[in-house]
This record gives C-alpha cells, structure tokens and sequence, in this order.
C-alpha cells in the first residue's frame, strides 16, 4: 500500500480551511481536546479513483464519534484508514497524515497487525468464526501470544460485551448458534478480549432488529467509560442518541478528463448536539432534516 505523508504541525498551528462557519467548526473542534488519533489531510484512492478527499478530523479520548452521510460518501473508507484495514484492499492509496498518540500510524516501522489489535474492528454483519464461544473470544490472545489467563480473558470480555449470562453454561457450543444480536456482542467481546484502546464499528446495528439494537447501543455506552468509540451509521437517530461528536460527510462531483468522479468529503464535524440542532452548513442541515439523502 503506497501512503504520502505531510509533515506534521502542532494542533496549535492547524490550517484552517477557509472561513465558513462548517468549516471553521470542523477544524476547531478536530484539533481541540484530547485526540487519540488524529487525521490531516487524509484522502484515499482505489486503483487511482479518488474516493474520499483531504478530511481533517480528531478523535477524542472516551468518546463516541458517529460518522454520518449519504452511501458512497466514503464513511466506511474513513474508518479502515484508522487501523489499517484498507491495507488489505488491492489497489488502495492512502495520501495525509494519520496519528494515533502522535505516531504516525503509516511510518514503515509500525506493524499493522499491531495496530489492528490496539485499535479493533466491529463489522456490519456478525461475523463469529466458525468455532465455539470460548474459541472466538480466546483467539485474539492466543494468536498474539498475549500472556494472559484465557479464562479470565473470555469471562471478562463477555461480561463487557453484556453477553456473559446468556453463554455461560455454553461456552463450548458453537457461535453459529447464538441469534445475530449475540453474534454481534460476541464480536464485540472478541475485539476487546485483546485489550485494545479504540474500537471501530462499521454499521454494527444493520442486520439487527430494533431489540437487539438498543442492547448494542446501550453497550456502546458502557463500553464508553474503557474504550474511544467511533462508529458509522446511516442511522440518524442512532446517531443522536449514542454520540458526542458527528462527522457529516456528502459525496462531490468532480470532471477529471471529461468523466464525472465522485468522491467523499468532510463536511461538518462537531459535538453531536449542533450537528442535528444548529448545522452549520446548509447540507448538513438538509441531510439530517431528510430533505436529502
């Protein structure tokens, strides 16, 4: 995977766009507080297409971050950038500056395994591995060789997961078993089991009825007080009821040798209330109301 980095600068001395209220908010808000990882300049190609172009954001420490917009607007591209993921994608480019605790997430000395294991994945569609309960959540310690008691290990992650009372007394059965509700909980638990500090969920609540979707959603809440969060979600209200910050993004049209491309951009990132309350560009206002999108 080809990346270009720029160098870095003090958040003190981040650009800021131009002078638009939308994206002045963004930059402030992407560079205040305290930024587990922070993203300058990030775009992203597949096989030279342009898919999502020269994003500023900053993930804050203990927070839930929802990243909304319209599909193909480059949302889930994003959240790959973040640990790796589209590593494993042929023909994929990422250009800008990525930081996790001010280390450059693409220097060539970091190990994206590593990576994946600090900063965990949760897919949108549940994806146990073919083997027992007790299995998947003890695979991530055992394949990275984590020193640790495995019982405790899986104990504790379904017990974070909001799961353990349910599987206790089956363990050893198979996870193709559980309903997709559990199955989901249960990725959960796999992702935490290798004690990681961020955890990244993909549309975890698409495949799920409105059930099993407000137990996720109330576990993304306790899971809060551990772990930084950052979630993407065509969901509107899920948005709003379980973040603190949301990032808008909308798709643009560009000509590029008499084609028309199109790519995702950032266009508003702020505390969850002003997205959806007091907007401050006008297509942001216009996706949240429904009046696009």
């Amino acid at each position: 995977m080809e990346t270009t980095q720029s160098p870095a600068a003090p958040a003190s001395q981040m650009p800021v766009a131009n002078a638009t209220a939308a994206s002045s908010r963004t930059a402030s808000h992407a560079a205040g507080g305290s930024a587990v990882i922070d993203c300058r300049g990030v775009s992203v190609a597949y096989s030279g297409v342009p898919a999502l172009r020269d994003v500023d954001l900053g993930i804050r420490s203990k927070e839930i971050t929802a990243l909304i917009g319209p599909s193909g607007c480059g949302k889930s591209t994003f959240l790959r950038c973040l640990n790796r993921t589209n590593d494993l994608i042929p023909g994929a480019t990422v250009q800008g500056r990525i930081t996790y605790h001010g280390q450059d997430l693409y220097a060539k000395s970091v190990d994206p395994v590593e990576v994946r294991r600090r900063i965990g994945m949760v897919f949108q569609k549940p994806n146990p591995f073919p083997k027992s309960i007790y299995d998947n959540v003890a695979f991530g310690p055992r394949v990275t060789g984590m020193k640790v008691d495995l019982d405790e290990v899986v104990e504790r992650s379904l017990r974070r997961a909001a799961l353990w009372e349910e599987v206790k007394d089956k363990l050893d059965k198979s996870a193709y078993g559980l309903s997709g509700g559990q199955q989901q909980r249960l990725c959960i638990a796999r992702a935490i089991a290798v004690d990681p500090d961020v955890i990244l969920m993909d549309e975890p609540c698409s495949a799920l009825d409105p059930i099993a979707t407000a137990r996720i959603e109330d576990l993304m809440r306790e899971l809060q007080e551990t772990y930084t969060i950052v979630i993407v979600t065509h969901n509107m209200q899920q948005a709003a009821r379980v973040s603190d910050r949301t990032a808008f993004f909308t798709t643009e049209v560009t000509t590029d040798e008499g084609k028309d491309r199109r790519s995702g951009r950032l266009v508003e990132f702020a505390p969850t209330e002003e997205i959806f309350k007091n907007p401050g560009d006008p297509r942001t206002e216009d996706y949240v109301t429904g009046r696009f999108g």
